[in-house]
């Protein structure tokens, strides 16, 4: 991971079980997510479904990192930035694992190993990750309005509620809030993005 670059990440959970039982499981999760990836990445957009999650985040800058990174050092090896950065991402799955597994009696991994990336290379692209991502409920049957699932940023943006995401920047790159639902409110034929 680059700094001052756009990355789609995405995991699921092993194999049937999944990332979250109850809605405090969705809650803590983006409690860990805020603690671990905040400092180094701002979101974008987000889904959290029952077996995987979704997030836009576009890592800081390199300014930003080194104020991070020294403020951490105590903590920190002589790692690369690169994976300093993924060893955050690292430390938001085993923690939240962690307490997974306390809260449910169970041991082992629950998220698959190594995490996906994909960088956002164009604009469009941007603009398309961005309502794939909301539009995950919808596409896996959950719900039939994006605005009816509550583990997604979709709401957040555009009910003007707090959230991680950088709502502002969001908007803007749809130009205004109504372009924003407008976009949103197409179901996506085909989005030319392979996330297997």
């Amino acid at each position: 991971m680059q700094p001052d670059t756009y990355y789609h990440i995405y995991n699921r959970a092993n194999g049937s079980e999944n990332l979250y039982r109850s809605n405090e499981n969705y809650r803590y999760f983006l409690r860990q997510y805020a603690k671990y990836i905040e400092p180094i990445a701002d979101t974008y957009a987000y889904c959290l479904l029952p077996n995987h999650f979704h997030f836009l985040v576009k890592i800081k800058s390199v300014l930003e990192l080194d104020r991070w990174i020294e403020n951490e050092r105590s903590s920190k090896s002589s790692k690369p930035l690169e994976g300093l950065l993924s060893l955050q991402f690292g430390h938001l799955f085993n923690s939240y694992t962690q307490a997974f597994n306390r809260q449910h009696g169970r041991k082992g991994s629950l998220f698959s190993p190594n995490f996906k990336r994909k960088e956002i290379n164009s604009d469009e692209y941007l603009l398309k990750v961005i309502h794939y991502i909301h539009h995950n409920p919808v596409h896996h049957g959950f719900v039939s309005e994006l605005s009816n699932w509550p583990f997604s940023s979709y709401n957040s943006i555009i009910l003007n509620k707090p959230t991680l995401v950088r709502r502002e920047e969001v908007i803007a790159l749809f130009d205004n809030i109504d372009n924003f639902i407008y976009c949103h409110s197409h179901r996506p034929t085909s989005t030319g993005i392979d996330f297997n």
